[in-house]
């Protein structure tokens, strides 16, 4: 999530802008935001419910769907969060002295670092899953030993113990500050360059205390800022996304290579059977629908997981880009441009932590046949597009038969 629309930074130089059309779209989408959050914070809670009714069944046990259950249940925690940060800083209006109490001001400090920390978990399991599909795709063989459930639940436990100890340094870089502001008799701000000292006597006029996330002042401020932006921006945003790219890379050029093999050898195979005469007529269209069967069902394994990474790609890679501009531009870039943007960074995580569930039903059979059984059974509809022959499951990239359920596709 980004951590810049929780805090009111302090005022800096200028030196860079990104000019007033940037900040016209910020006020405007501003008012759009927190609608907008909200039905995508509704939508994703429930579908990420949904995801872990299904991924937890008993049929739908391996290794890849454990990750994906601790990345639904990172993504859900933020979604759950989100929605009354949304509503208390963009839906309901009142006056400033209700707004930025000192109780409100600590749920925002809480929320930027519970949805910081939440989000860097579901980096890290999202790593950890490319991760554990190249080993299926490129290392078969070893696959069921250095991907054992086992060593997956340490890494997703590592995960969620790990995350909030490499967040610490936002810990100690935010805190809640008061402020005391003249307020007009609606509760909006005069600025204080323009009150004389007789504003506060003024009839409708107040000085009120108000209270602010705010960055830490103390003599390590600067160096706590600029150790907090880059561990942000480089260790928790862009060597993820590099680590990403290059797996995903791998991932496909593997999956290819792997594609053709199965390809030489089966045309291979059968020529030499049928110049034997030991292949039946009758065996030949079973044995290659098996073969193709088998392949369409990894390659569309790793295609919805591909499509995950890249949708993950397209959401966070911006943010370290950004994030890392902020420390060589300097303060006036983050202040005038990487806030003007921060809506916007939050929108498209949510929808990220939102649409995976669309990708699951979209691209893995053996999802929507557990889905439905769970949910769908009295809609014929749904029965007759979920129906597939009883056949062998892949556990990421281990093979067993399941005699409880119809499937496919292992998510």
């Amino acid at each position: 999530m980004n951590f810049s629309q929780n805090f009111t930074p302090a005022p800096e130089p200028t030196g860079y802008e990104c000019g007033a059309r940037l900040e016209s779209f910020y006020n405007w989408y501003a008012q759009v935001h927190g609608w907008a959050s909200l039905l995508v914070c509704i939508f994703g809670s429930i579908a990420n419910v949904l995801n872990i009714a299904v991924l937890t069944r008993r049929e739908m046990q391996s290794p890849t769907n454990m990750i994906l259950t601790g990345l639904a249940v990172a993504d859900l925690l933020v979604m759950i969060e989100y929605i009354p940060y949304a509503i208390h800083m963009y839906l309901y209006q009142r006056p400033r002295r209700d707004t930025f109490t000192y109780g409100w001001s600590i749920f925002v400090l809480f929320h930027s670092n519970f949805t910081q920390v939440c989000h860097t978990i579901s980096i890290c399991l999202t790593v950890t899953l490319a991760v554990w599909r190249y080993i299926a795709v490129a290392y078969p063989q070893r696959n069921r030993e250095w991907c054992s459930n086992k060593r997956t639940s340490l890494m997703i436990a590592f995960a969620y113990v790990s995350c909030p100890i490499l967040c610490i340094p936002l810990y100690i870089n935010t805190e809640v500050r008061p402020q005391v502001e003249i307020l007009d008799e609606r509760g909006m701000s005069v600025n204080l360059q323009t009150a004389n000292s007789t504003v506060a006597s003024l009839e409708g006029m107040t000085k009120t205390t108000l209270y602010f996330v705010k960055l830490t002042e103390s003599r390590m401020s600067n160096v706590l800022k600029d150790i907090n932006v880059w561990i942000y921006s480089v260790v928790i945003k862009l060597i993820p996304c590099m680590a990403l790219t290059g797996l995903s890379i791998k991932l496909v050029k593997v999956l290819l290579e792997a594609k053709q093999r199965r390809k030489k050898l089966t045309t291979k195979n059968i020529a030499i059977k049928m110049g034997n005469g030991k292949e039946h007529a009758c065996e030949k269209p079973k044995k290659r629908r098996k073969g193709n069967d088998k392949e369409r069902q990894t390659d569309r394994t790793t295609m919805m997981l591909l499509a995950v990474l890249l949708l993950f790609l397209f959401t966070e890679m911006p943010q370290g880009i950004l994030g890392l501009l902020s420390v060589i531009l300097g303060p006036s870039f983050f202040n005038t441009c990487y806030v003007m943007l921060g809506d916007v960074i939050d929108i498209l995580t949510l929808i990220n932590s939102a649409i995976n569930f669309i990708l699951y039903c979209a691209m893995s059979r053996q999802f929507r046949t557990t889905f439905n059984q769970l949910f769908c059974k009295r809609w014929r509809l749904i029965g007759r597009w979920m129906a597939v022959p009883h056949q062998s499951m892949e556990n990421n990239g281990h093979t067993g038969t399941n005699h409880t359920v119809t499937q496919v596709t292992q998510v």
